[in-house]
């Protein structure tokens, strides 16, 4: 790969700064173009290596590019900035592009097809609606506070107290306010039925992923888990050399700190990985965990996790969980295999 020219692109929405080196890394092209006549220089090039920051569109470009027989590599954000010199701009950042995927083992962004960009949209749609129900809901809450009035937490308490507020002709809710609040509450019904409708088309999309189905067999991966993993996985694995490198990239192994053949290991970053699937696949783990914590273990994975309950604690069991369900799923989806349950233990 690095004997071969690579074009660096930073894309944006209209304006594209192509930075392009030759197999001696001498910079041949530097210069921007509008989204049409880009498509019409790439289309003229040789066989390269286009390399593009993992962002907003990335991996349409990416698709485009390998129709026209060049080699797509999409790099992380955060493995660029440090290979970006002076100021902040386009011609800088392409620079810094092209150079970042000169380097040796660098880390990339596995390109997602069509269909798995669809389902991964879809996935959005449904965690918008929840985060739009949970934001209206606490409005609700938060405004009829004001006026004395406390409803517990939950949709149902919500929905179930919210009528006896409106309904309540003696209560201090001005007149004004109390056709809002019921507007208000209105809009929230509307994101409630939304937020059905699309998790019933997801979840019969997931039906149709043989391997989304293959990983709800691990402890703890429902749908929404399943299908997070097969997207941050790709296709076979191949983005990754082993499972710890992908419970890592996901975020779910403990900081490292080394130095002179010594190893100091953290805590679990709350800003690195993919947050909003650690923060699923914890949740997942910590059903299973408050299940055995109130249970004797039935197989030796249960009987392996209740030892690190009693040792270190329901959370820390939960992350431990979570971070072998990432190492498994990896071996699922890289060698094609199903999930072998764990032998149960002897009565």
């Amino acid at each position: 790969m690095f004997n071969t020219n690579v074009i660096a692109i930073d894309i944006a929405k209209s304006s594209f700064h192509v930075c392009s080196l030759n197999k001696n890394n001498k910079i041949t092209t530097n210069r921007s173009f509008t989204r049409s006549k880009l498509k019409e220089w790439l289309v003229r090039q040789p066989p390269s290596v286009v390399a593009i920051e993992a962002c907003g569109s990335s991996h349409y470009w990416a698709r485009f590019v390998v129709k026209l027989g060049h080699t797509y590599m999409l790099i992380p954000p955060k493995y660029v900035t440090p290979f970006r010199k002076g100021h902040k701009t386009d011609k800088n950042d392409a620079l810094a592009i092209a150079i970042a995927a000169k380097q040796p083992g660098m880390k990339t962004v596995s390109l997602k097809s069509i269909e798995q960009q669809g389902l991964q949209s879809i996935e959005r749609m449904r965690q918008h609606h929840s985060d739009s129900m949970t934001a209206t809901s606490n409005m609700i809450r938060g405004l009829t506070y004001e006026f004395g009035h406390v409803i517990p937490k939950g949709h149902s308490a919500l929905k179930r107290d919210i009528l006896d507020i409106l309904e309540d002709g003696e209560n201090e809710l001005p007149h004004a306010f109390r056709e809002q609040l019921y507007d208000m509450f209105q809009f929230f019904l509307t994101i409630e039925s939304a937020l059905i409708s699309v998790e019933k088309k997801l979840a019969e999309l997931i039906k149709q992923q043989s391997t989304c189905i293959a990983l709800m067999a691990l402890e703890g991966v429902g749908p929404v888990n399943a299908l997070g993993l097969s997207l941050a996985l790709g296709e076979n694995g191949d983005s990754f050399k082993n499972g710890r490198e992908a419970s890592a990239c996901i975020g779910m192994t403990p900081r490292q700190f080394s130095t002179g053949g010594v190893a100091i290991l953290g805590g679990i970053g709350k800003r690195r990985g993919n947050n909003r699937l650690r923060s699923t696949l914890f949740q997942g783990a910590m059903s299973i965990v408050k299940l055995l914590i109130n249970r004797p273990p039935k197989n030796s994975k249960e009987r392996w996790l209740a030892a690190i309950i009693e040792r270190r604690g329901a959370r820390k069991a939960a992350v431990a969980l979570a971070n072998k369900n990432i190492r498994t799923a990896w071996a699922m989806v890289r060698y094609g295999k199903s999930y072998e349950a764990p032998a149960a233990l002897a009565a």
